[in-house]
């Protein structure tokens, strides 16, 4: 077992459930809770880098899409889009408590719209892009050391879901947060594999970004549609 990839994992995995549960649950709406949430943000970006440059002795790259893709990535973001969009259609009013996601929100300041397209933004332009390069370049490729490329993935899509199901749990009932927890889990292998397969995150990103953009767009439904 490659001790150097397991540590690196269990220093970074639990760092964004641990930011969720005291910045949203634990401590909510407190310097603290945020002070915690933030440490965690800067840890879960900050130490794959740290790690690549100072531990693994490598050099810097912008993981350039040599294999293609992203006719995959497109496809794929729109078929995953297409999908919960399906289900938010048929099955959102049984399962989503529109007052209660428009609380959340309001307590996180992005009911004013213009705040909310700016957050959207940045989602979709940054934070994907980030989380890309944290859970498909870092932690497949550290997966794949320990395990190899098919359970790689399924490990990855699995670390990736864990801190997402507790964010979305504060949002969502119960069965909501099952179900669109398993979408979560289902994007997360869909771009986990490509990683694997086209050994770039830009593909993934460019179908996690059109999904992240669906998403976005049904909250904007829930919350402002008449």
């Amino acid at each position: 077992m490659n001790k150097k990839a397991l540590l690196s994992l269990l220093l970074l995995v639990p760092a964004p459930s641990l930011g969720v549960l005291a910045g949203m649950i634990v401590w909510p709406d407190t310097p603290l809770g945020q002070g915690i949430f933030a440490f965690s943000k800067l840890w879960l970006f900050g130490l794959p880098a740290a790690w690549y440059l100072l531990i693994d002795k490598a050099r810097p790259s912008l993981s350039r899409p040599h294999k293609g893709g992203f006719g995959f990535g497109l496809l794929s973001g729109l078929l995953i889009s297409g999908v919960i969009l399906a289900a938010y259609f048929l099955l959102g009013g049984l399962f989503i408590n529109k007052g209660m996601m428009a609380e959340r929100i309001r307590a996180i300041g992005l009911m004013n719209p213009m705040l909310y397209l700016g957050g959207a933004a940045y989602w979709i332009c940054i934070n994907s892009v980030l989380e890309e390069y944290v859970w498909r370049w870092f932690v497949v490729r550290q997966c794949k050391t320990l395990l190899g490329p098919i359970a790689a993935v399924i490990a990855s899509a699995v670390c990736f879901t864990v801190h997402h199901t507790v964010a979305l749990q504060t949002f969502l009932p119960p069965v909501a947060t099952v179900v669109c927890s398993l979408g979560v889990f289902i994007g997360g292998a869909v771009w986990s594999w490509m990683y694997v397969k086209y050994e770039s995150i830009w593909p993934g990103y460019l179908s996690h970004a059109i999904v992240d953009l669906c998403i976005f767009g049904i909250g904007a439904a829930i919350l402002w549609a008449p």
